[in-house]
C-alpha cells in the first residue's frame, strides 16, 4: 500500500480465514520502506507527467514494487499465496470516469516472481462508482465491533454502518496538508504533532478552509491530490502567517470536518471509533480531535502495527477475495451500478 501522504511503501504479509461468514486475520510480518528523496520527488511529480512519462514511470515503479516485495519474502523468509497492490494514485476523478493508479502489475509479478491482483478501482469507475473509498470492505468483514472506522491518510476517510448497508467516503483532507507545510520546514511530517501545538489559529484561514465546496457534497463521494492542489494549496499559499500557526490552523480544520460527520452519522448514545492511518500518532490533532467530537464519540487508537498496516491488510482480504470471485467492492459505499469483484490478476513471466 502506497498512500497520498507519499510516507512511503507498506509491506505486511497475513493470513486471513473465514469460518461461518465470520473472517479473522493473522498479521505475520511488516514492513515500512520509507521513500527516498527520489523517489518521493517522481510521485510527487507523476500527475504532471505526459502520457508516455507516465507509463514509463508506471513499469518502472511496479518492478520496484516487486522487488521491494521479493526482498520482503527473502527477509522474513515468508510463504505466501499471492501479492495484493493498491499501487500509488496519481490521478483520481471519477467524475469523468478516470482513475489510474501507478505501479505495472505485470512489472510487479515479473520482479517477484508472484501472482498479482492490483488496479482495484477501475472497474468500479467504469461502472459509475467513485472508486473509493475501497477498505470498508475490510471494516465489514474484519472491523465491525467499531461503530466508525477512519483513516487518516493523506485524505480522511470514514465507514460505519447505515440501514443494515455499508457507507463509507472521503471526508477531505488530512496529512496531504500537513505533510505539505512540514516540508516547508524542512520536516517530512509533523512529528506526534508537537510544531502544530505550539501554533495559533488564524481565524481568516480557518474560515475559508471550512468553507470549501467539497464539504458541503453528499456521500458517495471521494477526492485526492487534483483536489487540494487546486482548492487547498492557493489558499494556504496566499495566507502570510508561521508554519507552526498554519499547521495549528490545518489541524483544527481537520478536526471540524471529521468531528461534524461523526455527529452527524452517530446513532448510538456511545460510539467507539477506530483510528488508523499516519494521522493516528499525530497527538495534537487525535486531542483536538476529540475535544471536538465530545465525550459521547470515543476514539480509539490501536497498536502501531495496525495503524500503519490496517490498510495493506484489507488489500489483501480484496485480493484474496478476487481471487475467490467474491465481492470486494461495495455499491453503497461508491455508489456503483452494482456490487462488483474488483482487480485484475497477472501471472509472472
Amino acid at each position: 500500500m502506497s498512500g497520498t501522504s507519499l510516507d512511503g511503501l507498506d509491506l505486511v504479509c497475513c493470513t486471513i480465514e473465514q469460518q461461518n461468514d465470520v473472517y479473522s486475520y493473522t498479521i505475520i510480518a511488516s514492513k515500512e520502506v520509507p521513500y527516498t528523496p527520489e523517489w518521493k520527488k517522481k510521485l510527487s511529480t507523476a500527475p504532471g507527467l505526459s502520457a508516455i512519462e507516465l507509463l514509463h514511470l508506471h513499469n518502472e515503479y511496479g518492478t520496484w514494487l516487486g522487488e521491494q516485495t521479493k526482498l520482503f519474502i527473502h527477509e522474513k523468509d515468508l510463504k505466501i499465496d499471492a501479492v495484493s497492490s493498491h499501487g500509488h494514485t496519481v490521478h483520481h476523478l471519477p467524475d469523468s470516469g478516470l482513475t489510474f493508479q501507478l505501479g505495472s502489475g505485470q512489472h510487479i509479478a515479473n520482479a517477484c516472481q508472484h501472482r498479482v491482483i492490483c488496479d482495484f478501482r477501475t472497474l468500479d469507475v467504469a461502472l459509475c462508482g467513485q472508486g473509493a473509498p475501497l477498505v470498508p470492505i475490510g471494516d465489514e468483514l474484519l472491523f465491525s465491533t467499531y461503530n466508525f472506522c477512519l483513516n487518516l491518510g493523506g485524505i480522511a476517510n470514514v465507514s460505519f454502518k447505515q440501514n443494515e448497508k455499508r457507507i463509507a467516503y472521503d471526508i477531505g483532507i488530512a496529512n496531504m496538508l500537513l505533510n505539505y507545510l512540514s516540508e516547508k520546514q524542512g520536516e517530512a511530517y509533523d512529528q506526534a504533532g508537537e510544531s502544530a501545538k505550539s501554533g495559533q489559529i488564524n481565524q481568516t484561514l480557518l474560515e475559508q478552509l471550512n468553507k470549501i465546496e467539497y464539504y458541503k457534497k453528499n456521500f458517495p463521494k471521494s477526492t485526492g491530490y487534483e483536489w487540494f492542489a487546486a482548492e487547498i494549496i492557493p489558499l494556504i499559499e496566499q495566507t502570510k502567517d508561521s508554519i507552526p500557526n498554519l499547521l495549528h490552523t490545518s489541524v483544527h480544520h481537520i478536526a471540524d470536518q471529521i468531528a461534524a460527520e461523526l455527529l452527524r452519522h452517530q446513532t448510538k448514545k456511545t460510539s467507539t471509533v477506530l483510528v488508523t492511518g499516519g494521522g493516528a500518532f499525530n497527538t495534537f490533532l487525535i486531542d483536538t480531535l476529540q475535544k471536538k467530537a465530545g465525550h459521547d464519540i470515543r476514539l480509539k487508537v490501536p497498536n502501531n502495527e495496525l495503524i500503519t498496516c490496517k490498510e495493506a491488510l484489507v488489500f489483501a482480504l480484496m485480493g484474496m477475495r478476487r481471487l475467490e470471485g467474491k465481492v470486494n467492492c461495495l455499491r453503497s459505499v461508491t455508489g456503483a451500478k452494482r456490487d462488483s469483484c474488483s482487480g485484475v490478476i497477472y501471472q509472472p513471466a
